[in-house]
């Protein structure tokens, strides 16, 4: 059963890929459009430095593939706005390339043994520590919350942050670089969320914002736990 577990193991690991069938300037758009959450095509167009009718031709092409869909929202001067946004399908394309085999392997894993499964999601979530402690060791807050979100992005979650006024952070994991395993198994995102308390031991940690309940990203507060006063 451990070789089990280490062949998984290996295939969660796997990096990040996006699909060949899009375009290089396809996948650009959807990135942007993934990143914002929603957008017009004026914004996205503003953001890519491309024409309006450029990324509407671009927006056709995703909606077809099932990777973008849109609704309409009235603008300031009254008239009907194209809002898009990504699809629960356009999470793949920055999985790992393996995604599928991954699922599959856990499928078979719970047959044989269900509490194995909640051990192999520690498993990864202590490597991912062990990995992730290697390059926080040393920084304070700041340079951390960024190498996380570095880590997190090369990873295929779009991950960026922003520091607000109150001296907390705001990251955003724009996708699901293990869409298809943690929309199946909760464990998934609840070991996402203790990795990044881990890591951050002198911070609170609060998910605000959830892929699997159906926001466009998962989002985390980083709050600094107050200095204790000495003595």
């Amino acid at each position: 059963m451990h070789g089990f577990v280490a062949v998984y193991t290996a295939i969660v690991n796997s990096a990040p890929v996006v699909s060949a069938e899009l375009s290089s300037a396809q996948r650009h758009v959807l990135v942007a459009l993934k990143r914002r959450g929603e957008a017009s095509a004026d914004e996205l167009a503003e953001a890519l430095g491309i024409t309006p009718s450029g990324v509407r031709q671009h927006l056709a092409v995703l909606r077809s593939a099932g990777l973008a869909a849109s609704r309409q929202e009235r603008g300031r001067s009254g008239r009907p706005v194209d809002l898009y946004h990504g699809t629960d399908l356009g999470e793949t394309l920055f999985a790992g390339a393996s995604g599928d085999l991954s699922l599959e392997l856990l499928g078979h894993i719970e047959e044989e043994d269900p509490d194995l499964v909640a051990r192999v999601f520690e498993r990864r979530r202590r490597r991912r520590v062990d990995q992730a402690g290697e390059q926080l060791v040393g920084k304070n807050l700041d340079e951390k919350v960024a190498i996380l979100a570095k880590i997190l992005d090369g990873e295929g979650y779009l991950a960026d942050f922003d520091k607000l006024a109150d001296g907390t952070y705001q990251m955003n994991l724009h996708s699901c670089a293990i869409w298809g395993v943690a929309s199946r198994y909760g464990q998934a995102c609840t070991t996402e969320l203790e990795f990044l308390r881990e890591v951050l031991p002198e911070a609170q940690i609060e998910r605000v914002a959830h892929k699997a309940a159906g926001a466009y990203v998962c989002g985390y507060v980083v709050r600094p736990h107050p200095e204790i006063p000495r003595p």
